[in-house]
């Protein structure tokens, strides 16, 4: 899962299970069940320990999977060789527009307390692996003291996929920098670059959201499109909800809402936590 899940569902969990912990999902339809289950199973049969697809194609937007399968399998894309010219300048995809200037507010609450966190899109840029990527500044505090600073780096390709190139992450304790886990970048030390959010999501999507052996391998499932969704900030129509879970971390699972526009609106712990963050402000840049 990408950063944002990961940071508040991190550590909550006992003993590891090489499987999702189901027992306090949500009471979704049986048939999302089922599709979670057949991209699980075939996500294991197209990866190899190492992390080397069987199988690789080059448009993650528009591959389906064979017509004998109900599954979109993409989580093969992720480790398809980077070519900075499939990339564009802006990030524009509806699901998660990235317009420098712009200020995203959440605030959510756990067992612990309550939670804020501010998302920032800033002018700067970061090359990775030949592409230039937006940074994100994304700062989390926790009962008002600060618990982390993150900056995320992005890209969009030309099909309109959001690429997730990494990471650099730091914890807070009383103001210092205590940690550095969950840091990553495609390129170094065998990290590749995910999806973050695909172009056109469709029920049963899955794509691997990024690489790092034993660190970071967070990927998603789409399980819903076109509902409606309210948070404090407003109503959202056409809405995409997605699973998020991760081999490293198998018994936290959360979902997420993307509302067309604005982006993440919501997410919260399925398992492993009793955390959510909702949308409540969005700062627009002046231009």
């Amino acid at each position: 899962m990408d950063h944002r899940t990961d940071r508040w569902f991190r550590g909550r969990v006992g003993e590891e299970s090489m499987e999702p912990d189901v027992r306090s999902w949500p009471r979704y339809s049986r048939a999302v069940f089922v599709a979670l289950a057949t991209i699980m199973a075939a996500t294991v049969a197209l990866w190899g320990g190492n992390g080397e697809a069987k199988s690789v194609h080059r448009s993650p937007s528009t591959k389906a999977a064979s017509s004998k399968s109900p599954v979109r399998l993409a989580a093969v894309t992720d480790h398809l060789p980077i070519d900075p010219d499939d990339f564009v300048t802006q990030i524009d995809n509806p699901l998660f527009p990235l317009k420098p200037g712009t200020v995203f507010h959440y605030r959510g609450s756990d067992e612990v307390g309550t939670k804020a966190e501010t998302m920032t899109v800033t002018e700067r840029t970061k090359e990775i692996l030949g592409v230039t990527t937006t940074v994100i500044k994304d700062v989390s505090r926790l009962n008002g003291k600060l618990y982390e600073r993150t900056y995320d780096w992005y890209a969009q390709d030309v099909d309109g996929n959001v690429w997730y190139l990494g990471e650099d992450a730091s914890y807070f304790e009383e103001g210092e920098v205590v940690s550095k886990e969950g840091s990553w970048e495609a390129g170094v030390d065998g990290a590749k670059a995910g999806i973050l959010i695909n172009a056109d999501p469709r029920v049963t999507d899955s794509y691997r959201q990024e690489y790092l052996p034993g660190e970071a391998e967070g990927m998603y499932w789409v399980v819903g499109v076109g509902a409606s969704k309210t948070v404090p900030y407003g109503e959202f129509n056409e809405v995409v909800h997605t699973l998020e879970w991760s081999p490293t971390e198998p018994r936290i699972v959360g979902e997420k809402y993307y509302g067309p526009g604005i982006g993440l609106l919501e997410e919260r712990a399925l398992s492993g936590g009793v955390d959510v963050v909702k949308l409540i402000k969005v700062d627009q840049p002046v231009d």
